[in-house]
């Protein structure tokens, strides 16, 4: 069963010290890459500066439970340009007040992007 968590706008920005922030809509979070157990994602409450613009456009949340080809965890996709999608694994899901940090992971199970091209070879 695949579930639709979440969807909206998503923007990665860098800042000068070469921090990566992932905003998707109000929730802000640092994507951190930790040299001990990959790559993280970090819940963040403070304003952070922008010094450039990485990537913008649509975000969705899933969640995944006994689908043939595709983990059983939380997938998170980014809308990467031309109906193209990067997903991700979140192995806890996204972070939150109370449980501050999780694993991200990349992956090339990508929902979004089936699910388009099957609307648009209905037409």
């Amino acid at each position: 069963m695949i579930r639709l968590l979440d969807s909206g706008l998503y923007k990665l920005i860098e800042t000068k010290h070469g921090t990566k922030i992932l905003y998707l809509d109000k929730k802000t979070f640092a994507w951190v890459d930790n040299t001990n157990v990959g790559e993280i994602l970090v819940a963040s409450r403070k304003q952070h500066k922008t010094d450039c613009v990485l990537s913008l456009g649509r975000y969705r949340l899933y969640d995944v439970d006994d689908e043939p080809d595709l983990s059983d965890q939380t997938h998170l996709e980014l809308e990467a340009g031309g109906r193209h999608w990067q997903g991700y694994l979140l192995l806890s899901g996204l972070p939150n007040s109370v449980k501050k940090r999780g694993r991200i992971i990349p992956t090339k199970e990508v929902i979004s992007e089936e699910l388009e091209v099957g609307v648009r070879g209905r037409r």
